[in-house]
């Protein structure tokens, strides 16, 4: 049974499954993740909890870039690969990159709103970044390096005809639209859980107990609102992130030629309760469902599925390493990959052969005939084949030309058209963004709120009894206290009497040489019936 050790690895955060293949039987054998310091050591320490040592590794790229290009269907193979390097060049020196740095694969699919065209979804990466995962992994048996955009629709059985989106929320967001069970387009976010982490790590020190928030974090939903202080007290930190994520897929789904009928949450922030209510709420009526791997049903031991979607990327990356999904894309290999989805090139050669062998016969008629006809007549017939052959050009030109101007008219008024729908449409969201913004906003200042209420609570909840016990350690037996208030903030009003002026000036000193309070003052004080009373003030340090 061959298997396979994925490993989704990031700054500071790696995703592991170990995943074993039998015909359409498919088993997650171990997994799990790990926060490291040291990401040689965890590697290794993965690699030995899993039995590893001899077992094929999975990784995916970390900066891989795409760009867009597109082909007319009718080049053939070689003509194809040399139009793609063309195009990724003039790309490179339009941005100032050095081609020579980059390793490149790509993937071709059907272009579905122009049928006359393929589209090129070209993948590049940095020489230098994907050789250090390599040296990383130097040792061990890695065999597959893939975006992981691209491996992790592997986890999904996708329906026929189905239009969808798989939002990726990693350290950084990769969204993945898969059009008529093809991959059509990725779309890379700079947002995502290491902005979350990150921010939830500056309060606790530790990106563990950051992740452990995250899972018991519930987000607010039109529904249902009645949540706990610690489900929810951590929302200012992750809201803001959700918010330009989601705002992301909505633009997406808007712009996407076809329309898109269910979105797929995966990735670290899948695991934040009610994510995937939160999407379907702002997206209306696209339904939106946390990605569940497709073959879990059919195991036979009883499992958690959370605990699996956790690690859904790894998973998806040793699934690519047993040959499922889109194969020409593994940047361990040093050949430039290609795969085709679903499209049907004319790749063959045959037709330049026949070229050839006829124009071998052309030749041997016409060198017969000029021994038949003088200089002269072989000038005026050559230059008559010229005139004819450039008419006949010039005419098929004209004609390609004028069709060409009429399909770029209907073009340009198609695209008024989608313009101006989508113009309307992003009214819609304007107001619908403007409804969001001050709903969040007066939810996040109502936390801060109760927050703040909380934390002085807190602070002055020990403050009188503590004071009390420091006085009694320092008060003179002939001094009475009448009473102790706490008027504002740390401010402390005492009302004490005795019958002799020095013991209350014995007090007072020694309330404020042994620091219980700062900035004592005290009244002129009031005799009466031989007792003095005074009122003492001062703030706790």
């Amino acid at each position: 049974m061959p298997s396979y050790l994925g490993l989704y690895i990031e700054e500071n955060l790696i995703k592991y499954a170990k995943v074993s293949k039998e015909k359409d039987n498919i088993k997650v054998d171990s997994f799990g993740m790990k926060f490291y310091t040291d990401i040689d050591k965890t590697i290794k320490q993965i690699v030995e909890e899993t039995y590893s040592f001899k077992t094929p590794i999975s990784i995916n790229l970390t900066e891989e870039t795409y760009q867009y290009f597109n082909m007319f269907s009718l080049l053939n193979k070689k003509d194809l690969e040399k139009a793609i390097k063309l195009e990724f060049e003039t790309y490179c020196a339009e941005k100032g990159y050095n081609s020579n740095s980059l390793e490149t694969r790509y993937v071709i699919v059907n272009n579905t709103e122009n049928k006359e065209k393929i589209k090129v979804i070209h993948i590049s990466d940095n020489k230098i970044e994907l050789n250090k995962a390599k040296q990383r992994l130097d040792g061990y048996r890695l065999s597959t390096i893939s975006p992981i955009s691209m491996t992790i629709p592997n986890l999904i059985n996708f329906q026929d005809k189905e239009n969808s989106l798989i939002v990726n929320i990693e350290d950084i967001t990769t969204i993945t639209t898969v059009i008529n069970q093809n991959i059509y387009e990725i779309n890379k976010l700079d947002e995502g859980s290491k902005e979350i982490l990150e921010k939830i790590n500056l309060k606790e020190n530790s990106y563990s107990k950051a992740y452990e928030i995250c899972q018991n974090t519930t987000i607010y939903t039109a529904d249902v609102q009645d949540f706990s202080q610690e489900q929810t007290r951590y929302l200012e930190d992750i809201m803001p992130t959700l918010y330009n994520i989601v705002g992301n897929v909505q633009k997406i789904i808007n712009e996407c030629p076809e329309k898109i009928s269910k979105v797929y949450i995966t990735g670290t922030l899948s695991c934040i309760n009610n994510i995937d209510l939160y999407f379907e709420e702002y997206l209306g009526k696209v339904k939106c469902e946390i990605l569940k791997p497709y073959f879990l049903q059919n195991m036979t031991k009883e499992v958690n599925i959370k605990d699996y979607i956790e690690v859904n990327s790894a998973i998806s990356l040793a699934l690519q390493g047993l040959q499922m999904g889109i194969q020409g894309i593994n940047f361990k290999q040093q050949q430039l990959g290609e795969s085709f989805l679903k499209l049907n090139l004319n790749l063959t050669s045959g037709d330049k052969k026949n070229k050839a062998n006829k124009k071998s016969n052309n030749n041997f008629e016409l060198n017969d005939l000029v021994d038949k006809f003088s200089i002269k007549e072989m000038s005026l017939i050559r230059t008559s084949i010229s005139l004819l052959i450039f008419i006949i050009i010039y005419s098929g030109f004209s004609i390609l030309l004028v069709n060409q101007i009429k399909k770029k008219e209907d073009e340009v008024n198609s695209t008024i058209t989608k313009i101006n729908a989508q113009i309307s449409r992003v009214n819609n969201d304007t107001t619908t963004l403007n409804s969001m913004t001050t709903k969040y906003t007066t939810l996040i200042t109502d936390l801060q709120e109760v927050n703040e209420k909380i934390s002085d609570i807190n602070k002055s909840k020990n403050l009188i009894p503590n004071l009390l016990n420091q006085i009694m350690n320092v008060i003179d037996s002939s001094v009475q206290i009448t009473s102790i208030e706490n008027t504002t903030d740390r401010h402390i009003v005492i009302k004490a009497q005795s019958t002799k002026y020095p013991g209350l000036g014995y007090f007072k000193t020694k309330l404020q040489t042994q620091n219980i309070l700062t900035n004592v003052v005290s009244g002129s004080g009031t005799k009466q019936n031989d007792v003095i009373t005074v009122t003492i003030e001062g703030d706790l340090p």
